[in-house]
């Protein structure tokens, strides 16, 4: 077969060229960052919403296999947990290792997904994307609030509550432009109703817009990621994200009993670079934000080859 026209190659190819023509964007400065901030917005207030809500409208509760994410969160929650144990109980340390297990499932994840793998393997992606954040940033808002309150007890000061801190964290990620429009469209499938074409059409239209607007901003922030300082702590939490994650999911698929397309979806979902709601904590405790950007754009640019090696291996093994 054709290098140029294996499957892997045609579905990744696009991708990163969209992501390349961002860069492009971004280092000439054709787009602004109050405009990357509004497209931002564009995205994930209306766009992904509509791509979401459309996808899972005609998802049926029972055709749902749910063994994934029993399968996905223990291998992520164990490597947050060990990279935690590995670099000691601090802010730093938990900003690092909740890089080295989140994924960036929405903005790159869905587009190659539906590109390399079609529409029943983004309903697998999506099962794992509705509770994605939830279960991630909410462990990893519980234990930030456990460091903070050790070093206010250790500074003489009032600690903040973890359980309220970890409801409203749980709130912020339920209540919120990605798994909202997921629920919805999939409580809505159960009406059987199906969507009308008045509504169906203009909704097809905002859900491909996505994903080239998504994978340009991604090229676009990354050209305002500097790198220069961190580039081996960066290494570390990359080489976690993009490989140690695919490996122990696939092990933990494999133990389920978990094979074919779910397999491959789960494997590729953890083998993407890393998400960007990790610098909003890295912002929020006020710690590592340098590094966490530079690990974010070190981790893309690594997805080039690595998410080549993963999926030609998956293209076998799946």
């Amino acid at each position: 077969m054709n290098l140029a026209s294996h499957p892997v190659v045609a579905s990744l190819t696009p991708v990163f060229i969209l992501i390349a023509l961002g860069y492009l964007a971004g280092r000439v400065n054709w787009i602004r960052d109050e405009a990357v901030r509004d497209l931002s917005n564009l995205v994930f207030l209306l766009l992904i919403p509509a791509l979401l809500f459309r996808t899972m409208s005609a998802v049926h509760v029972e055709t749902l296999d749910l063994r994934p994410l029993a399968a996905y969160f223990p291998a992520a929650l164990l490597l947050l947990m060990g990279s935690i144990a590995w670099r000691g109980f601090n802010r730093a340390s938990v900003v690092m290792a909740l890089g080295g297990v989140f994924s960036n499932m929405v903005m790159i994840g869905v587009t190659l997904v539906d590109l390399a793998y079609g529409k029943q393997a983004l309903v697998t992606l999506l099962t794992l994307v509705s509770v994605h954040a939830l279960i991630l940033l909410t462990v990893g808002s519980v234990v930030l609030e456990l460091v903070v309150a050790r070093e206010a007890r250790e500074g003489g000061q009032q600690a903040p509550h973890v359980l309220a801190t970890a409801w409203s964290a749980f709130k912020g990620a339920l209540i919120h432009p990605i798994p909202l429009p997921i629920m919805s469209g999939l409580l809505y499938a159960q009406t059987g109703w199906g969507l009308p074409a008045v509504v169906d059409k203009p909704m097809q239209l905002l859900g491909n817009a996505f994903g080239p607007i998504a994978l340009v901003l991604v090229g676009v922030t990354l050209a305002r990621t500097p790198l220069s300082g961190h580039l081996r702590a960066s290494l570390w939490i990359s080489l976690s994200k993009n490989l140690l994650l695919p490996l122990m999911v696939g092990i933990s698929a494999w133990l389920w009993g978990i094979t074919g397309l779910p397999l491959t979806v789960m494997v590729v979902a953890a083998a993407l670079p890393m998400g960007a709601n990790v610098f909003l904590f890295a912002q929020r405790y006020e710690v590592a934000q340098g590094l966490t950007t530079a690990a974010m754009g070190l981790s893309t640019v690594l997805a080039l080859f690595t998410l080549s090696i993963v999926m030609l291996l998956m293209s076998y093994v799946g």
